[in-house]
């Protein structure tokens, strides 16, 4: 199959607001009002969050579409944890991402308990947002010309 290419381009705004605009869409990111924002959006790591929300919702849709089990529903507690010291610079050894990534997925479907773990098994495995998390995605960046 072909490669499809997504493209995004941001901006900054007033204060720690970053504007994004996706397709036809403008998604705005900030920081909370006690790290400088103005708590407009999500910051960008809860981004990151709804993201994993979102690809798991969709890919289940397709799944349970493909499989023709009647998915009534879904629900996702996500949380991650990661040090602060390593995004602000205090400590260069410290990672500034998420240490880890937890999501806890609620299925509203009739399937009995390991059906249901192997359906959020599929949905992993087929997600691009978490593939792109656990396979480490090669990010090159550059300045413009």
């Amino acid at each position: 199959m072909t490669l499809k290419t997504l493209r995004a381009e941001g901006r900054m705004n007033a204060g720690m607001t970053i504007e994004v605009q996706c397709g036809q869409h403008t998604l705005y990111m900030d920081q909370p009002k006690g790290a400088g924002g103005q708590d407009k959006g999500p910051s960008p790591l809860e981004a990151i969050l709804a993201s994993v929300a979102g690809c798991f919702g969709t890919i289940g849709r397709y799944i349970a579409h493909q499989q023709k089990i009647e998915l009534r529903g879904m629900q996702f507690s996500l949380e991650a944890d990661y040090d602060p010291d390593g995004l602000l610079g205090r400590n260069l050894d410290v990672r500034p991402g998420f240490q880890e990534l937890r999501v806890t997925v609620d299925i509203d479907a009739d399937l009995d308990l390991p059906a249901k773990q192997a359906f959020l098994e599929l949905i992993e495995k087929r997600c691009p947002v978490a593939d792109n998390l656990t396979h480490g995605t090669r990010l090159s960046t550059r300045l413009k010309d």
